[in-house]
């Protein structure tokens, strides 16, 4: 296997699910290869923020964050969430250790719409913590949250931030060469509903404009292309198939490869 270092994004609409990604991540760190997992948990937060009367917004796939539902953002993120990952990986026999962005001061953001609320834009990432982890031995699982950078607002500030986006950004600062954004469709959709296995750069941006690739995907979409900064392509798979992470990394075309344009 010539991979080194990959970064997967589990979605949190997957999470929870008896699926086989776990046993996949514990599988590659055996073959050695150092993994950095980062991780959603939106269906999470909705039920909790429900059990507290709080309803959930999302403009362009982005959850509104406001001063009422950031403390279970991310007591939900960084707490439960991330723990029952590091305790299910734990249980297979993986060696991980979780975190969130906040930790180290590893990843700094700005607002990115007031509109939006406490929703992060990132803007620096301190790999120091995650490369401590990885050069002894573990699986790092960081949950999606950032400081507020300096001078920006409250000291101390916690920001959500997008999965994906983080996830782009954390590889680009380990010098990931494989990018593997997992969730809950089977990949990038045309308007009759097909997968498209592969799209360029280009094209990718094309589709957004034209509203083909809208809502959720967005997102996604925007974090696949950020990873282009990094790596020559990046993979948008369904979490839910059996072993497609597994799949993805042997070479077996799996949902959607956004690849740089030729």
């Amino acid at each position: 296997m010539t991979d080194k270092r990959i970064v997967v994004k589990i979605g949190g609409s997957t999470l929870g699910q008896h699926d086989t990604t776990l046993e996949d991540l514990v599988w590659l760190q055996r073959e050695g290869v150092q993994v950095v997992v980062v991780h959603g948990g939106g269906k999470t937060i909705t039920q909790w923020l429900e059990r507290l009367g709080v309803s959930s917004r999302f403009v362009d796939g982005l959850r509104v964050t406001d001063a009422e539902s950031i403390d279970v953002v991310v007591a939900t993120l960084a707490g439960l969430v991330n723990k029952q990952l590091v305790a299910s990986l734990s249980a297979l026999g993986g060696r991980a250790v979780g975190l969130s962005g906040a930790d180290g001061a590893a990843v700094r953001a700005r607002i990115k719409d007031p509109a939006l609320g406490r929703v992060g834009e990132p803007t620096n990432v301190d790999a120091q913590v995650i490369e401590t982890l990885l050069d002894a031995g573990y699986l790092p699982v960081i949950a999606p949250i950032g400081l507020l950078e300096e001078g920006s607002g409250p000291m101390g500030a916690l920001l959500n931030i997008n999965a994906d986006t983080f996830a782009a950004e954390i590889g680009g600062a380990i010098n990931a060469e494989r990018f593997i954004f997992l969730t809950d469709v089977p990949g990038v959709r045309d308007e009759s509903g097909a997968v498209f296995p592969a799209l360029s750069a280009d094209r990718a941006r094309a589709l957004m404009v034209a509203g083909t690739i809208a809502g959720g995907m967005v997102p996604k979409v925007e974090a696949c292309l950020r990873a282009l900064r990094h790596g020559p392509s990046s993979v948008i798979a369904d979490g839910r198939t059996s072993h497609a992470l597994r799949d993805s990394i042997l070479g077996q075309a799996i949902g959607t490869r956004i690849e740089m344009d030729s």
